[in-house]
C-alpha cells in the first residue's frame, strides 16, 4: 500500500494549510500544534484569528497580494497568535511560506506552511503592529528606503520606528538590535 497525498498533508513535519478567499479551508496536524488550536477552531475561519491585530491581517494581506513572484510565491517572517490551549492569545514569530494557486488571483486559493520560529526567536517587550512589522524587515536586512516602499511610508517614519525600537530593546546600533531581534 503506497503513501497517499491526504496522509502525507496531515502528517508533514511542518504546518499546512490550505486557503480560500483567505479562509482556513484545510490543516494539518503540525499546524494545530503550532496555533495551539482544534479543527473546529480553524476550519472555515478568517486568516485573522491568527494575527495579533484585523489591522497587520487586513497589511499582510495587502503586502502578499504585491509582492508574488511570477509563479505566486511568497515567504517571510511575521508575529502570529496562538489560538487555543494553554497559550492562547500568545504572539510568537512565524516563517511562513505560500503559493498563490492563481497569481493573478493572490488570495483565491494558496497553499501556506508555517514553522514556530519561538524556541529561536523570543518576543520581548511590547510592541506596537508597525513596530513588530517594522522588526520583521529589519531582520530581513532591508534598509529604512525599502522598508518604506514595503509598507508604503516614508523612510523617516520607520527612522521613527527602529529609534523606538533600539531604546526598547536597549540597542546602541541596527546590527546590535537585529541580534536582539533574533535571540528575543
Amino acid at each position: 500500500m503506497g503513501l497517499d497525498y491526504r496522509t502525507a498533508f496531515h502528517q508533514a513535519p511542518v504546518g499546512l494549510m490550505l486557503s480560500e478567499r483567505r479562509l482556513i479551508v484545510d490543516c494539518n496536524e503540525q499546524a494545530l500544534a503550532i496555533f495551539g488550536a482544534t479543527r473546529e477552531q480553524l476550519i472555515g475561519q478568517s486568516f485573522a484569528l491568527l494575527y495579533p491585530s484585523p489591522d497587520e491581517f487586513e497589511r499582510m494581506g495587502e503586502r502578499i497580494a504585491a509582492s508574488l513572484d511570477a509563479r505566486g510565491y511568497y515567504a517571510d517572517d511575521r508575529v502570529m497568535k496562538r489560538v487555543g490551549g494553554t497559550g492562547i492569545g500568545e504572539l510568537f514569530w512565524c516563517h511562513v511560506a505560500g503559493r498563490a494557486l492563481r497569481p493573478e488571483e493572490p488570495h483565491a486559493q494558496g497553499i501556506w506552511s508555517f514553522e514556530d520560529l519561538s524556541a529561536r526567536r523570543r518576543i520581548t517587550g511590547d510592541l506596537t503592529p508597525r513596530e513588530r512589522e517594522i522588526a520583521a524587515l529589519l531582520i530581513e536586512g532591508l534598509t529604512s528606503k525599502l522598508i518604506g516602499r514595503r509598507l508604503e511610508i516614508s523612510p523617516r517614519t520607520v527612522d521613527v520606528y527602529r529609534a523606538r525600537l533600539m531604546k526598547k530593546y536597549e540597542a546602541a546600533t541596527t546590527p546590535e538590535l537585529v541580534h536582539k531581534l533574533l535571540q528575543g
